[in-house]
């Protein structure tokens, strides 16, 4: 089968009308209905997600300190790792397989890939297990934190609830049913913000060490993962029609042709992800070891490193978490299209409109995290703290649009069948981060950490977009998709740094930043309208989306 795309020239002018109106009317069918809806509630999973982490990181900035979260960071970049490595592209195989065999109307298919990823995965989280347990002590030597061996073994059993897990989300997934996978997110954040913060407060009260006291946090993220894939199991059993509830029926294919096929779709995913999580063991690695050979104390080290990846990585994750249901969505409906007649150009339509809505999400919270750094870490953290990661944030921060654009891109080449490309991507921009953290840490300090990522995302995504371009055919207009959103969002930002410059002499600084952000997306928002940047199959891609369309009517 021809995996790429026909291009845009190939539909004939005379003709546009008809597909703009055919295209109004995919709204309202089942697969668009469904896509709609497994945006909205991936949305609302990931804001609620995102905020109990924020719940937990500040309180924990507090009770813990940088250095604390120096060796809790130290150990989730480890667990980050192996579980990329573990569960990064079976669950996207799952679901495009799974799709698939739907559209086919195979539903005994549908189980017997179920049950053979729940297999392989069970063997993957149990072999990954062991490994963290077992080596913990050289794990821990090898990025320059020994302290941290205890985090590192209280994270290992994590790897095997989310392997289980895993493969039930992407199952689920391919049936479109996003339900079960944000409820299963928000256990797990929840769980692990509330757990995770008593045993903490419990370590403390013992009088241990900062790395024992971090130990007994990362617990809760343990217990977390363990509650979600309870959920999902008891979501498979009670739910109609999947492998966990049925019998299995023979008229399927066997284990091997099977095997074969999650194997060729996972194995480049599982790659490409593995090597971007690298590129934050990269940063565990060379930053601390780098600051050492500086002559800076370890714990000295631990306590930048901490301070930049607590209070400043996740404020520059947070703008993708807006686009990364849209990204997650589009898989198992981009491979349905495949099968569909019409499809090839509602798959045009759809990854223009995603594309769109990633640099216009992406871009007014990039140049607004990046103007206001300081203000926003001063609201949430101590001032101390938030003083230090203010500058890495405004440096951090840009390269938040193109993680965006690049969740976007992602999915699309894995829909078409192209999931190798991105390794290339991937591997290209781990050696620039490489380069740039080993050149410019002597010279600039922790700050190298920040320039180095930019870096490395820009040649990623630049590169995932030539190839993206060239096998789909789409087209997308400069002006509506970049220019246009990119010029609002500067002057958003202009927009925000104005405003809490001025009502800083109004109310105290902490108060003001809010108003500030306020004004800035109002501004933002009649920019957008004015310069007609959204259109009606764009807005169809956000929560409330038939709201916002008669708003711009």
């Amino acid at each position: 089968m021809n995996t790429s795309l026909p291009s845009v020239t190939d539909v004939q002018e005379p003709q546009q009308p008809k597909k703009t109106q055919d295209t109004r009317k995919t709204s309202h069918t089942p697969a668009g209905e469904s896509f709609f809806s497994g945006v909205l509630v991936l949305t609302i999973s990931n804001l609620l997600v995102k905020a109990l982490g924020m719940l937990f990181k500040i309180p924990m900035n507090y009770i813990v300190g940088d250095t604390g979260m120096g060796y809790y960071n130290a150990a989730y970049t480890i667990y980050t790792f192996f579980y990329m490595l573990s569960t990064a592209g079976l669950p996207t195989a799952v679901s495009i397989l799974v799709s698939a065999a739907r559209a086919a109307g195979k539903k005994n298919q549908c189980r017997r890939i179920l049950q053979i990823s729940l297999a392989l995965f069970c063997i993957i989280g149990t072999l990954g297990c062991a490994v963290m347990f077992f080596f913990a002590g050289e794990l821990a030597d090898l990025i320059g934190a020994s302290p941290s061996v205890y985090c590192i073994i209280a994270v290992s059993p994590t790897l095997f609830f989310i392997c289980i897990a895993s493969a039930l989300r992407g199952y689920f997934q391919g049936l479109s049913r996003m339900t079960p996978t944000a409820i299963s997110q928000f256990l797990e954040a929840f769980c692990k913000v509330a757990a995770g913060i008593l045993c903490a407060v419990y370590a403390i009260r013992q009088g241990y060490a900062p790395h024992i006291i971090a130990a007994y946090a990362v617990l809760g993220l343990t217990l977390g993962s363990a509650v979600s894939m309870l959920y999902l199991i008891i979501a498979g059993l009670y739910s109609r029609g999947t492998a966990l509830s049925v019998p299995e029926n023979p008229a399927t294919d066997g284990i091997s042709p099977i095997l074969s096929r999650l194997a060729s779709i996972a194995v480049p995913i599982t790659i490409s992800s593995a090597v971007m999580s690298l590129t934050g063991m990269i940063d565990a690695v060379l930053i601390q070891r780098l600051l050492q050979q500086s002559g800076m104390a370890q714990e000295t080290a631990t306590t930048l490193y901490g301070n930049y990846t607590s209070l400043a990585v996740p404020m520059f994750n947070l703008p993708p978490v807006l686009v990364y249901p849209i990204a997650y969505a589009m898989v198992p409906l981009l491979t349905r299209y495949r099968t569909e007649k019409n499809g090839e150009y509602r798959s045009r339509g759809l990854i223009s409109s995603a594309l769109r809505m990633s640099v216009l999400i992406g871009a007014p919270c990039a140049m607004g995290l990046s103007v206001l750094s300081e203000p926003i870490l001063n609201l949430l953290y101590r001032a101390s703290s938030a003083e230090t990661a203010a500058p890495l944030l405004t440096l951090l921060a840009p390269s938040s649009l193109l993680v965006c654009v690049l969740a976007v891109t992602n999915s699309v080449l894995q829909s078409i069948g192209k999931a190798g490309l991105p390794v290339l991507s991937m591997l290209a921009g781990a050696v620039v981060k490489i380069l740039c953290t080993i050149l410019l840490i002597p010279h600039t300090g922790i700050t190298a950490a920040p320039v180095s990522t930019f870096f490395c995302y820009l040649t990623v995504t630049a590169m995932n977009l030539y190839f993206m371009l060239r096998h789909t055919g789409v087209q997308p207009e400069l002006g509506r998709t970049v220019f246009r959103p990119v010029a609002a969002a500067a002057v958003c930002a202009l927009t925000a740094l104005a405003g809490y410059r001025l009502l800083v002499y109004i109310l105290p600084e902490k108060l003001a930043v809010l108003p500030a952000i306020i004004l800035a997306a109002a501004v933002y928002g009649l920019l957008i309208r004015g310069m007609h940047v959204l259109g009606e199959e764009d807005l169809a891609l956000l929560p409330k989306g038939e709201k916002l369309r008669k708003w711009i009517r």
